[in-house]
């Protein structure tokens, strides 16, 4: 029986849903806003706002907010109830179109990177039509954007309205240049956005400070047995994991979020849930969701969902993979080659503008991605590099460099698969292999920006990534609108963009040490942490392509370097908090108990006469010296926070304060954990104060 028809968007205020609801005219209207930008009247807002108050009732709905994505990283909403006073002591259940288009948030107390002041409280919220409403816990959720009472974006979703609206009308232009074009008027970005995870049972969790404090083990020796025999990789699925993924599925199906394959990863106690990909801002919009249902249905399995992007060391940590495309409101793929896509000179143009794009602004790339978290993950053989480049394959390497050579493209037929089993059906070979080391790889139909990490919002990635080709886009306009001869002009400006951003393409292994050397050959980025990054944002070329299409103005760039180097150090020093309070009151007294059991050994069996005490005096000596230099390096640790507070209470430029942080605090915790992991494996279980790696990875049976 199909189940998953009947409840697929039920909380949805979506198409189908207006269509039924909405006067056919309102209804008409409103899709030209939703499908072609058009600005949205006053008073369909009115009718739309009544329609969608009426259909959450009737769900149970008796509030609603406005649900938007401030710069904290997570989703933020304040609940208002749809009830007013009647003139006889009653109430009666009202939603203006005014309530429905603009709210009024406090803006004081959310991130601005110095934008409003602390008693400059007055923020605003403005529906997101392109976004559909939805009912989350019982309340009506509308999608959208939140900005300063001095019009400045304070969160992630106006952004990335604003570079898809840029790379639209650049894509366009582009586009009207070729014959077959005449009914495209708008380009959207899609995105499929892969999400990766942990889970552990909650019982272990709640013993774990650093888990509950930052959402990482701060200290664990590696348990016997990880990753080491990749049998959890694609294996069998436990039951208690599989009835957390059904039940997972049902809460976004409501939702209208396209889930569609789910498996283990690589890691114990890691998984994978990825969604048919959808238009950008829709994409982000489920994914934020997507992350609290992890969250909350975990909770429901007696389950904790740890999303940070490293949550262990030593085995793989988690990410996302961005897919992403262009699509034309007329349905086609742009990023799609066709059959033969040497001859498909418009593919090859879009695909000369992502490759000189994210040449030009690899540093944008790497800065879209950075984090705290992230920088566990990125280059440590188990994600992507922190050099950008980009992965092509075969095919299109050799389709490129024929027309740098200027020879024709020896192009080969599709190849039959031999496997050798007779009994086996046959299927076309790809024309190229998948390359996980890289990334930015094209996977056919879509590129796949392979370094978010878990915990992170894809806003700021596919900001970047849209403004960037916008740009690239921009200028082959406007070369190709003044063109005297298009098909010469085409493909020398095809040539040229080869010749000059081929350096950025890399089809070979990312993790190998060579690469590193090759790309500094190249002049290509290596930032490998966030402090080291973020400056970037504010070189003049990028503040320069950023304003140039109205994505961000100065001030918001200036307000996001702030906010992201803040929100690096304030990571930091909580990490390191939490190291210094788990030294002095678990493992330092846990370790003195272990000596104290050692030597009232010793003194029993030098009591009974001539016994051997190898093992108890060794073992004394061991535990003595690790104890007292892991005393000696929580004092180490607890120096370099108190002369970060100090450098900031001074009054240091933020991007000082986190790289210390970098360089002195987190380098002081790496020491730390160092020591403190070669005494847990000496440790007897029962005295050592949390529980192992193997207690936590292998804690959902």
């Amino acid at each position: 029986m199909d189940e998953v028809t009947p409840i697929f968007g039920e909380n949805v205020f979506n198409e189908t849903v207006m269509k039924a609801r909405l006067p056919k005219e309102t209804y008409k209207q409103l899709m030209k806003t939703i499908e072609g930008g058009e600005k949205l009247d006053a008073s369909v807002a009115t009718v739309v706002a009544n329609a969608m108050k009426d259909w959450a009732v009737e769900k149970g709905a008796t509030h609603y907010t406005h649900w938007f994505q401030p710069l904290t990283g997570i989703t933020a909403e304040k609940h208002d109830s749809f009830i007013s006073p009647t003139s006889d002591g009653k109430v009666i259940m009202e939603f203006s179109g005014k309530e429905l288009v603009q709210g009024e948030p406090d803006a004081s107390s959310f991130p601005s990177g110095g934008i409003r002041a602390t008693f400059e409280a007055r923020g605003y919220t403005a529906w997101d039509p392109t976004s559909y409403a939805f009912i989350k816990d019982g309340t009506l959720c509308i999608p959208t954007a939140f900005c300063s009472y001095t019009g400045e974006a304070l969160d992630k979703k106006t952004p990335l309205l604003r570079s898809m609206q840029a790379i639209s009308k650049q894509a366009v232009r582009v586009l009207k240049l070729f014959d077959g074009n005449d009914a495209v008027t708008s380009v959207k970005t899609t995105v499929g956005p892969e999400q990766e995870y942990f889970l552990v049972d909650k019982s272990v969790y709640d013993k774990r400070e650093d888990l509950i404090y930052t959402g990482r083990t701060l200290y664990g020796a590696k348990a016997p047995k990880g990753q080491e025999l990749e049998d959890h990789y694609f294996g069998m699925i436990k039951p208690r994991v599989q009835e957390f993924m059904k039940d997972l599925n049902k809460e976004l199906w409501k939702l209208g979020i396209l889930a569609k394959t789910e498996h283990n990863e690589v890691a114990p106690a890691q998984h994978e849930l990825a969604p048919i990909f959808s238009t950008t801002n829709l994409a982000c919009d489920h994914n934020q969701l997507t992350m609290e249902m992890m969250r909350k249905v975990a909770a429901r399995h007696g389950m904790v969902c740890l999303l940070h992007e490293k949550p262990f060391a030593g085995v793989n940590g988690s990410g996302k993979h961005n897919n992403w495309s262009i699509s034309t409101n007329t349905g086609k793929n742009l990023l799609d080659p066709g059959a033969t896509p040497d001859q498909n000179a418009q593919f090859l143009l879009f695909l000369c503008a992502i490759i000189k794009g994210v040449d030009e602004y690899q540093d944008l790339l790497r800065i879209s991605v950075a984090s705290a978290g992230n920088d566990h993950r990125l280059g440590a053989n188990e994600a992507p590099p922190a050099i950008i480049s980009i992965f092509l394959g075969d095919e299109l390497s050799a389709i490129l460099d024929s027309i740098e050579k200027g020879v024709p493209y020896g192009k080969h037929e599709k190849e039959k698969m031999q496997i050798g089993v007779t009994v086996l059906p046959d299927f076309n070979k790809d024309t190229t292999d998948r390359n996980r080391t890289s990334p930015f790889a094209f996977t056919g139909n879509k590129f796949e920006f392979r370094m978010l990490g878990s915990n992170e919002s894809i806003a700021c990635a596919n900001v970047f990534l849209n403004t960037v080709v916008a740009e690239e886009l921009s200028q082959f306009a406007d070369i190709l609108e003044k063109s005297a001869n298009f098909k010469s002009d085409l493909h020398d400006l095809i040539l040229k963009t080869i010749k000059e951003h081929k350096r950025i393409i890399f089809n070979g292994n990312g993790y190998d040490d060579s690469w590193v050397k090759e790309a500094e050959k190249r002049g290509l980025y290596n930032l490998k942490s966030t402090p080291e990054a973020l400056p970037h944002i504010l070189d003049e070329k990028n503040v320069k392509v950023f304003e140039k299409f109205g994505v961000y103005s100065k001030v918001e760039l200036e307000s996001r370097y702030e906010i992201h180097n803040e929100n690096y150090s304030k990571i930091i020093n909580i990490e390191a908090e939490t190291m210094l309070e788990m030294a002095k009151k678990d493992i330092l007294p846990a370790a003195s108990k272990y000596a104290d059991t050692l030597a009232k050994t010793i003194g029993l069996k030098k009591a009974a006469g001539d016994v051997d005490m190898t093992y108890e005096s060794e073992m004394l000596k061991t535990v003595s010296s690790l104890t007292g230099s892991i005393y000696k390096k929580t004092a180490a640790l607890e120096k370099a926070v108190m002369d970060a507070k100090e450098l900031s209470a001074g009054g240091a430029e933020s991007g000082k304060i986190s790289s210390f942080y970098r360089n002195s605090v987190f380098a002081a915790m790496g020491e730390l954990r160092a020591v403190a992991d070669e005494l847990e494996v000496i440790t007897p279980k029962e005295l050592w104060p949390f529980p192992s790696y193997g207690d936590l990875l292998y804690s959902v049976r």
